[in-house]
């Protein structure tokens, strides 16, 4: 009964936003939001749902992904030139980037200050503002 009610979630939310709900986006939405908020690539999202017998292809994901975030449901953070990460929770925060293993952590969005902003070109308006802090592992300290 479980899942009736997770399929039934995934159909209200591509519903909310007037999403079509295809078998495919409701497959992604189930195992995108199913667990509370996660950062996924298109290619995690893309082995769960091999892994879930969710017969998909990568594009097919990709294309999901973007129709998703432009419907408001996630936020897509590129943390580099080329790779991506998808974020189910849209609400205000900030992130840390663990270079080490590649995943993202949430930061409160009030843990973060900015003090100043530059002004954005005359007939624009800053819509929000991201603020990603890499971490590494610290280097092993070597002593003389």
């Amino acid at each position: 009964m479980e899942s009736n009610r997770t399929y039934s979630n995934a159909l209200d939310l591509l519903k909310s936003v007037g999403l079509r709900p295809t078998r495919q986006r409701l497959s992604l939405a189930r195992l995108l939001f199913e667990r509370g908020d996660r950062h996924v690539t298109a290619e995690q999202l893309h082995s769960e749902a091999l892994a879930a017998r969710v017969r998909v292809s990568l594009a097919t994901v990709y294309n999901t992904l973007h129709q998703f975030t432009s419907a408001g449901l996630l936020n897509e953070l590129v943390v580099d030139s080329g790779r991506s990460y998808f974020d189910t929770n849209t609400g205000h925060h900030h992130h840390f980037f663990h270079e080490n293993t590649s995943t993202l952590e949430d930061i409160p969005g009030d843990q973060v200050r900015i003090d100043s902003l530059p002004a954005p070109a005359e007939g624009r308006e800053i819509s929000r503002v991201e603020v990603i802090i890499r971490v590494r592992d610290e280097a092993p300290r070597t002593s003389d």
